[in-house]
């Protein structure tokens, strides 16, 4: 797997202060993508040993919230063989930490859909929000904290799937949303 980009203080892509990593290759090639760069699957760096040693002690410091993931896209199979050790590393090392995973895809597609494999429910059993859903420029708007579009969803995934197995949830395709701090929630921005 290959990585687009690594950013080690932006606060843009989930609460607090986070690394974030950018893999790459993505099929789905959203028109408006802000990040088509990062499509070819064999752009940028081979995500490798000391990629991720250099995430994870960027991730220790007190004041660092946890670690975000985007694309390309991180469901995409290839990329989901390359990830899902290192997530349940930062999960089992840093489990103060949060993780935030971006996908193109919903929730409906990675949990029964093509897009599901052994190594999804591995990843989602690691993340604490996945916003879902591909980037639609018609439905672009400024003013969504931690997404582009209002077509994507924050999904709450440990809630989401306590819930599930507990037969909370109606249907098979219902989630838990993410719930913003209430500060943020009340008011536009």
């Amino acid at each position: 797997m290959n990585y687009a980009n690594i950013k080690y203080c932006d606060i843009a892509n989930g609460i607090g202060v986070r690394t974030t990593l950018f893999v790459s290759g993505c099929r789905l090639h959203c028109k408006g993508c802000f990040n088509a760069e990062a499509w070819s699957f064999s752009s940028g760096k081979p995500f490798d040993e000391a990629v991720e040693e250099k995430i994870i002690d960027s991730l220790r410091p007190g004041y660092m919230n946890g670690l975000s993931v985007l694309g390309g896209e991180p469901f995409e199979p290839e990329n989901q063989a390359g990830l899902v050790d290192f997530i349940e590393r930062v999960r089992l090392e840093l489990p103060e930490k949060d993780i935030w995973m971006y996908s193109g895809h919903t929730w409906e597609e990675l949990t029964a859909g093509k897009w599901h494999l052994p190594e999804t429910d591995r990843i989602l059993r690691c993340i604490d929000v996945l916003v879902d859903g591909p980037w639609q420029q018609a439905n672009y708007d400024i003013s969504l904290r931690f997404r582009g579009s209002s077509n994507q969803r924050l999904i709450d995934v440990p809630k989401t799937l306590e819930a599930r197995k507990a037969g909370k949830l109606a249907g098979p395709n219902d989630v838990v949303l993410w719930e913003d701090d209430p500060v943020f929630a009340t008011h536009d921005m």
